[in-house]
């Protein structure tokens, strides 16, 4: 896909989808008429394309798995004790391109169901709007959690769907993110046991033969690094986080 198509599907990822109405339908089409929005679709397609530039932190936060990702690394870096190696523009680098790897299907179906239509001038923005929130409600339904969802649906004080893609973004968005972030703090947490034995090891062993002119984190960073490196850690981590979204 182009820049622009990938900035189009960005536009068409934007929480506005759930709050635009419904359109005239031209009856020989099925489409909303080309109409519907002033007759030219070229400055609101300018103005989307403006606005995503605004909306694309919320959007990477909100709507991907990019928290889950920057949260796990996180915790590895501070397991790891090496406080700022790797740095924060390495982690956030690594989670933005695992980002676009496991989201490009989702921008690929909103490619097909609402980019080509857009495109060929048979749909208005609003309407590929419309068509786009399919593919990404349906994976972030993939992975919410039902006691999420429940919070939600009574805090907005909305009846229960008869089915999940009946939800409306405004509870699936916020449902979403908190079970991001139970996720990547339960990957976070387990991530972190390993490298506290070897720090309460270490700590002890130390202080059984008085050494306390060292501290135990000198000896105990060393150990931690080879034994991330021995077993291949890069390629294990990453690899049960991608298998964690399939």
């Amino acid at each position: 896909m182009s820049l622009r198509r990938w900035l189009l599907a960005a536009v068409l990822m934007t929480p506005a989808m759930a709050v635009a109405g419904p359109l005239p339908t031209a009856p020989e089409t099925g489409f909303p008429p080309l109409g519907a929005l002033g007759g030219n679709t070229a400055p609101w397609t300018i103005v989307l394309l403006l606005t995503v530039l605004t909306l694309l932190p919320a959007l990477l936060l909100s709507m991907t798995p990019f928290v889950r990702l920057l949260i796990v690394f996180h915790f590895l870096r501070q397991a790891l004790g090496t406080q700022t190696t790797p740095t924060n523009q390495t982690l956030i680098g690594l989670a933005l391109v695992l980002t676009f790897f496991l989201m490009q299907p989702v921008g690929v179906a909103i490619q097909q169901k609402a980019l080509v239509p857009l495109e060929a001038g048979q749909i208005t923005p609003m309407a590929a709007l419309q068509l786009a929130v399919h593919p990404m409600k349906d994976f972030m339904l993939h992975f919410v959690r039902q006691k999420d969802v429940a919070l939600f649906l009574d805090l907005a004080q909305e009846p229960h769907p008869r089915t999940p893609q009946d939800l409306s973004m405004r509870v699936v968005l916020p449902a979403y993110m908190l079970s991001e972030l139970k996720a990547g703090f339960q990957i976070g947490a387990v991530l972190f046991l390993p490298f506290l034995v070897i720090d309460m090891v270490v700590a002890s062993i130390t202080t059984s033969v008085g050494m306390m002119q060292l501290p135990p984190v000198v000896i105990s960073t060393p150990l931690k690094l080879l034994l991330f490196v021995m077993v291949d850690g890069w390629n294990l981590l990453i690899g049960s986080l991608m298998r964690s979204f399939s």
